[in-house]
Parts: C-alpha cells; sequence; structure tokens
C-alpha cells in the first residue's frame, strides 16, 4: 500500500489496512511513506515491511531504488492511495500481478484498476470512503461500514508519557502546515484563559511549533500550561491525546490522531470545510467553523501561508464560547 503524502493522509490511510486485516487476517502488510512517517507503524500488529522514501535527500536516485527493490518484492496486489505522478511511477513499474489506484494519478492509464476519487464542498464523502472503494472488489464489508483509521500507541510510548496524564488534562495542536488552516492565536489565548487553573494543558506539536505555543503559554499566563512541540514522537502524542479530557485542534495531522485512537476531539475549520471529507471519526466530536456567511470560504483544498483577502475572517469570526463549551 502506498501512501507518501502527509502525516495526516497516512493516518486516514490505514482505514484501508484494517479492512485488509478483516478481510485478509493472516496476511501481513507493507506500507511505503515518506521518510518521517514511518514511526507511526513501529510494532504494528499485522504491518510487515514498512518501505520509506527520502525525498529530501538523492530524491530521484532514492525512487529508483525503491521501484528495483519493490519489483523484486513480488507483489500480489499493490494498492496506491496516492494522487502523485511519483507514486504512479512506483505502480507503474512494481511488477505487481494486480494494480490499483486512482484515476487523478497520472500514470493511472497504466494501472489495472482505476477508481473515481471525488472532492466536492456540496457532496459530503469522507476520505476513508473514497480511499475503501480501492479494495471494495476484493473485500466482502459493505461500503456504509468502512472501518475507521487505528494507530497503535505501544507499552514504550504509554510509559513516556505517563508522567503527563496525572488527573484531568486537555491537549491543544494550535499548528498547520498551512496558516489559513490555523485558529487565530488570540483565540486560541482566550480559550487557555478559560480552563480551570487546577487542570493541565498540553500544547503540542512539530519542534518548529514551539515558538507558537510558547506565546500562546504566556499570553494566557495559565499556570499549569507546558509546552510539549517537538518534544513527543507521532505514537507519544496518540497516547497522550487518547486520556486527554478534550482535544482541540484544526483542519491537520492531530485531528486524525484523535481519529485513530476514538478520543474526544474538538476540530476547528477555519478557511477549508468539513464537507471536503477530512472531518472527525471519533465517537464523541464536534466541527466548529464560522457562522458567518463567507463568499471566500473555502479559498482552496489545502488552504494558504495567509488569507488571500487579507481579512482572515473564516478564523476570526468563530465563536470561542462554542470551544468553551467543550471544556
Amino acid at each position: 500500500m502506498i501512501q507518501t503524502a502527509s502525516i495526516g493522509d497516512v493516518v486516514l490511510a490505514t482505514s484501508l489496512m484494517e479492512e485488509l486485516h478483516y478481510n485478509y487476517p493472516k496476511e501481513k502488510i507493507d506500507v511505503l511513506v515518506k521518510k518521517g512517517n514511518e514511526t507511526l507503524f513501529e510494532d504494528h500488529p499485522f504491518v510487515g515491511k514498512v518501505w520509506v522514501w527520502n525525498k529530501k535527500e538523492n530524491k530521484y536516485r532514492n525512487l529508483l531504488k525503491l521501484i528495483k527493490d519493490i519489483r523484486k518484492a513480488d507483489y500480489e496486489i499493490l494498492i496506491n492511495i496516492n494522487r502523485f505522478f511519483s507514486s504512479g511511477l512506483i505502480t507503474a513499474f512494481s511488477n505487481a500481478h494486480s494494480t490499483i489506484g486512482f484515476k487523478k494519478n497520472p500514470l493511472s492509464i497504466f494501472f489495472d484498476q482505476r477508481v473515481e476519487h471525488l472532492i466536492s464542498k456540496h457532496k459530503h464523502i469522507h476520505e476513508i470512503d473514497r480511499n475503501f472503494r480501492l479494495i471494495a472488489q476484493i473485500c466482502e464489508d459493505d461500503e456504509s461500514e468502512v472501518l475507521p483509521p487505528k494507530l497503535y500507541p505501544n507499552s514504550k510510548t504509554a510509559e513516556k508519557v505517563q508522567q503527563y496524564k496525572e488527573g484531568t488534562y486537555y491537549t491543544i495542536s494550535p499548528s498547520s502546515l498551512w496558516f489559513t488552516k490555523q485558529f487565530h492565536i488570540q483565540g486560541w489565548v482566550e480559550l487557555l484563559k478559560q480552563v480551570p487553573k487546577e487542570n493541565n494543558i498540553y500544547l503540542l506539536g512539530a519542534k518548529s511549533d514551539a515558538m507558537l505555543c510558547n506565546h500562546i503559554i504566556k499570553e494566557s499566563n495559565h499556570p499549569k500550561a507546558h509546552n510539549l512541540a517537538g518534544k513527543l514522537s507521532f505514537l507519544e502524542t496518540i497516547s497522550l491525546i487518547d486520556n486527554a479530557k478534550m482535544n482541540y485542534v484544526n483542519d491537520s495531522a492531530p485531528l486524525h490522531f484523535c481519529s485513530s485512537v476514538n478520543a474526544p476531539v474538538t476540530a476547528i475549520f477555519c478557511s477549508t470545510v468539513p464537507s471536503f471529507g477530512f472531518g472527525p471519526l471519533s465517537s464523541d466530536s464536534k466541527i466548529i467553523q464560522t457562522k458567518e456567511h463567507l463568499t471566500c470560504r473555502p479559498c482552496g483544498l489545502h488552504g494558504h501561508k495567509k488569507c488571500p483577502k487579507g481579512h482572515f475572517q473564516c478564523s476570526t469570526t468563530i465563536n470561542i464560547k462554542e470551544l468553551i463549551h467543550r471544556l
């Protein structure tokens, strides 16, 4: 199974792995991801080999080596969830007995099975349902019962974060790869101010998010707010999220982390909309978004580095009381 896109896409792809394991419980599933995302599958109970593509160093040399090695593996079935040229190249030259992928992939003409991938702001289809169509013919499940994504934090990761799990605590993941998908800083500050002073709050993210988290903590002056940005692995983050009273996230990877362990989540959608199909799947989940009718929203599938209109009202007009109500 190939998914060399971002971390959130890989998490959602685990839904397919659950479906495949349910239908073929004796088989191992090999997965190809970009370098950095392989840690998601540490001690995974039914993942076999994790192929890793290093895109940052010798990108094309590494790609050619991957293709050669995958050809030697002689796969019965290769499923490509990714829709970019490079993954299409791997698929087309994989020498797999059967190849499956989306029609949007520029090299899909060389796949044995081609499946539609439709995203619309008017017709809500979740990404895991779109992905399931890739394996519908080889699985017995009904599409209305698609299994949710799932990850498996191990005892080692649980032990690492046990020190943070005392009493009631909350997590906040304030950042996103795209600025217009982030709830505005003052909104996060106001939320922290409303968290009871006796409760811990853990701000999560990558190392590059540490400055943003420090700023939010300083402005809120909450006595038990802690900056864990860059200090936890993916599985450690998921283990911490799993036991939080509430997790506050943007439309980004931590949202899907919550879905993978059915953790409570409040998901804030700014420039993007839930109907794109990337909403939360936890049983205790709520989507928060502006009530204003903004003709510029959504301004794109992935967001932007800055608001194209300059006002960022898709974020600043969100009612903070809706977030506080979820405390």
